[in-house]
């Protein structure tokens, strides 16, 4: 592609941009006609919806996706959408309060609990939505499965105590919050993409040493991630080290204690040989 072609194709794209229209390829066509016959396409969009979408891609004469994947045995199907996250993002939207009954571990359900709903968050580790809300008897933020929620329903609540309640609970959340710094190891620099997309799921900040030749990003994420953002720098293994953040050091440096006693090193002195029997790898 030439010059004039890459302006021509930027200065369409823009204008369609700022029209509020979207470039839909084949591929996405044929993966939303793929979707919508999906079981669970009827409690994630609304009827009108589903209807219109459906009618859209009517005329469409691409492949049937479901034709040419092959899907192997698996284990059992947790779906990423729920059926109150709709009724849950309106009830958001409207700012008002709650009733909500939800059960717990031992199986008992607490009926028509008052609170304050604050946000959806959807945990990557265990694969589960979360509402997050403020009960307002306890005085105690919550974190509820939706799969553990048996009702909701909107409760009316004046506007200065909503408004409240919003700059209560965005200073608990404030105050839960934890930041590291993680740097990449020079030798990795090429693959800062693939760094950045395991951290994606945080918030971050990527700033440039250029004497030292080195990235270093900051992470805040809450205080019961910790153990995701260790799982991440484990993955990643020697292509970055923890810079800042004293919990993320600690656990670090007691994995590393741990491993080191498990095979018999203190990491002060050199490798055992290995026996003579054993076939080592060269």
């Amino acid at each position: 592609m030439n010059l004039f072609e890459k302006i021509f194709n930027y200065q369409v794209m823009s204008r369609l941009e700022q029209s509020g229209t979207i470039a839909v390829t084949a591929q996405e066509r044929a993966w939303l006609r793929t979707m919508l016959a999906h079981s669970a396409a009827k409690e994630a969009f609304e009827d009108g919806t589903r209807r219109k979408l459906e009618a859209l891609l009517e005329a469409e004469s691409g492949p049937d996706l479901r034709d040419i994947l092959i899907e192997k045995a698996r284990s059992r199907e947790r779906h990423v959408y729920h059926p109150l996250l709709r009724p849950l993002r309106r009830l958001l939207m409207n700012g008002q309060g709650i009733w909500i009954s939800y059960r717990i571990k031992n199986g008992t359900v607490n009926e028509g609990q008052s609170g304050f709903p604050c946000k959806l968050e959807y945990s990557m580790v265990k694969r589960e939505w979360y509402l997050l809300w403020y009960h307002t008897r306890r005085h105690a933020l919550m974190a509820t499965k939706l799969a553990n929620i048996s009702s909701v329903e909107e409760k009316a609540m004046p506007a200065p105590v909503a408004e409240k309640l919003r700059q209560k609970v965005a200073g608990l959340l404030e105050s839960r919050k934890r930041q590291a710094v993680v740097e990449v190891v020079p030798a990795y620099n090429e693959e800062l993409s693939r760094i950045l997309y395991a951290f994606s799921c945080f918030e971050k900040e990527v700033s440039y040493d250029e004497a030292a030749d080195v990235y270093r990003i900051r992470l805040t994420f809450q205080a019961d991630e910790s153990e995701f953002v260790l799982s991440k720098i484990r993955f990643l293994g020697l292509r970055v080290r923890v810079k800042e953040g004293r919990y993320l050091l600690r656990r670090m440096f007691e994995a590393s204690s741990k491993a080191l006693a498990r095979y018999g090193q203190d990491g002060s002195g050199p490798l055992p040989e290995p026996a003579a029997d054993q076939n080592v790898p060269g």
